[in-house]
């Protein structure tokens, strides 16, 4: 007993050790209590962007009132699409809006990295329109970006150009600019994989797009544009850990005091550490709402 005792001590003094250290959120590991007269729900709208149509899922929280919400945005090509945090934000009352890109997923149109950073924004101005917040009770004052891998990409860059998002999470971004203006030795793969299952785009075309971008597309130099907003990043073992850490150095260097770095022993996926990943998510998104006296 004592020797357990001492090592829940250590694991506390660990640095980075901090929230997966502790017990998981109730949100990630329970069911919260039944609301009938405003149970949670689920949507299936669809978003226009650029004269397309995106499919997307919404999952509205349990209760009255209007609730805050995150954009959660999936990866390249998204085979992973981050549904256990949706369910576990959700628990934690905030509506989750999962959309997928243009040419993604059954959406309508072509897939470009530009038409993803379009379609980002067109999600969150789904959001803020006065007949959707009132539908889906949303509080349109407290949206939250969060995305992984490509998706958290997105959300950066989304959040760093619209000022009224009220804060952004990273899970393993890509920087897109210059991870593929550089040696794309070993990242080759990514895209003729992805490729296949995105409208109206090769290998060849996708890489062109993000070289002729690339001077725009890194996502460091926009630390400036979110120093006073909370910046949530959470890191693997992968290769975008590099450009992951930087990206918290140039917050810190701009001056934001709100940045929560998490890092993970584990994959691109948090293969194995899903309750971790959705636990470290919920308790950041438990602190935004606490802080904003919510």
């Amino acid at each position: 007993m004592l020797a357990s005792l001492i090592c829940l001590f250590c694991l506390a003094l660990v640095p980075g050790a901090g929230l997966r250290a502790q017990q998981p959120p109730a949100a990630v590991i329970s069911d919260p209590a039944p609301d009938k007269a405003n149970p949670p729900t689920m949507e299936a709208p669809d978003i226009s962007s650029h004269g397309s149509m995106m499919h997307a899922v919404l999952y509205i929280a349990s209760g009255a009132g209007a609730h805050p919400t995150v954009v959660l945005m999936h990866g390249f090509p998204g085979n992973e699409k981050n549904l256990d945090l949706a369910y576990s934000v959700r628990r934690a009352g905030w509506n989750v809006l999962i959309p997928h890109y243009r040419g993604a997923w059954g959406s309508q149109g072509t897939f470009s990295f530009a038409n993803a950073l379009d379609d980002t924004q067109a999600a969150v101005n789904f959001l803020r329109a006065p007949e959707n917040a009132a539908k889906y009770h949303i509080d349109p004052r407290r949206i939250v970006l969060i995305g992984h891998s490509m998706g958290g990409f997105m959300a950066c860059l989304t959040a760093a150009h619209d000022a009224q998002i009220a804060a952004v999470a990273m899970i393993s971004p890509w920087n897109v600019g210059p991870t593929v203006a550089g040696d794309l030795k070993g990242r080759s793969d990514t895209f003729n994989d992805a490729s296949p299952r995105l409208a109206g785009t090769t290998p060849e075309g996708l890489i062109a797009e993000a070289r002729r971008n690339a001077a725009k597309w890194n996502y460091v130099d926009y630390a400036l544009a979110l120093k006073d907003r909370p910046v949530l990043m959470v890191e693997a073992d992968d290769r975008n850990l590099t450009y992951n850490q930087e990206m918290v150095a140039a917050l810190r260097k701009a001056g934001n005091t709100r940045v929560t770095e998490e890092h993970m022993a584990t994959d691109h996926g948090y293969s194995d550490h899903r309750i971790a990943l959705q636990s470290v998510v919920v308790e950041w998104l438990q602190g935004l709402a606490a802080g904003s006296g919510k």
